[in-house]
């Protein structure tokens, strides 16, 4: 698809917990490095916009960016990359010059690999079990309790390790990085996966301190 603007940065993504992800980090960025530009191309996520909507994430353009046909997803150059981590991870190369969002993995090897645990914990964790069970209790047509009870009992044993994790801690890894960010896109959203975040207080503390960013508030605007 041929965007509408001449950045050599694009960001395909929809107001999802892994959509708002990039453009909290690239707002973070804008906000301590005055950039970069980047164009934000919305994308349906709907099945039923296939076939119907350019901007979908199962059209075949967009499928040669994401061959998975999921956002977020960004191309910087043409080059395109997919995962929320990955793009994440791609974007901290490129443009957290002063790592202020990450970690150097040749400074700080041991601070890179903390970093790249908690984010793939979240990526791989946190993420898949949330959003089933948000699937199982908010969007499917029948309610199935062998379901529920499993993703939502799983999804709340991780919020506990992020909880013993955070216990004397103000984020994740020391400061505030893209391992926060991750896991932030989920945390915001756990009302909606059946459970009460106050029950793990110091979860509920980093999301308010998170949350309470200038760049943060920008970043889910623009989603």
């Amino acid at each position: 698809m041929a965007t509408s603007s001449d950045k050599s940065l694009v960001l395909y993504t929809a107001p999802t917990p892994n959509g708002y992800v990039p453009t909290i980090l690239l707002e973070e960025f804008k906000a301590v490095y005055g950039g970069p530009d980047y164009e934000v191309v919305k994308m349906s996520i709907r099945d039923a916009d296939i076939g119907k909507v350019h901007n979908q994430v199962k059209a075949d353009w967009f499928l040669k960016i994401n061959p998975n046909g999921r956002i977020p997803a960004i191309t910087h150059e043409g080059f395109p990359v997919f995962e929320t981590s990955a793009v994440l991870v791609y974007l901290a190369q490129h443009f957290d010059k002063e790592n202020k969002f990450s970690r150097d993995p040749v400074k700080d090897p041991k601070g890179y690999s903390e970093e790249l645990q908690w984010l793939f914990f979240s990526h791989g964790g946190i993420g898949p079990m949330q959003g089933q069970a948000n699937h199982f209790n908010v969007f499917a047509a029948e309610k199935i309790p062998y379901a529920i009870n499993r993703y939502l009992t799983e999804t709340k044993r991780l919020y506990g390790v992020l909880e013993e994790r955070l216990k004397g801690r103000e984020y994740l890894v020391g400061t505030y990085g893209i391992a926060d960010i991750k896991t932030f896109g989920w945390a915001r959203m756990a009302h909606r996966t059946g459970f009460d975040i106050n029950e793990f207080p110091n979860v509920k503390a980093w999301v308010d301190r998170i949350e309470q960013r200038p760049a943060v508030q920008a970043g889910i605007s623009l989603s």
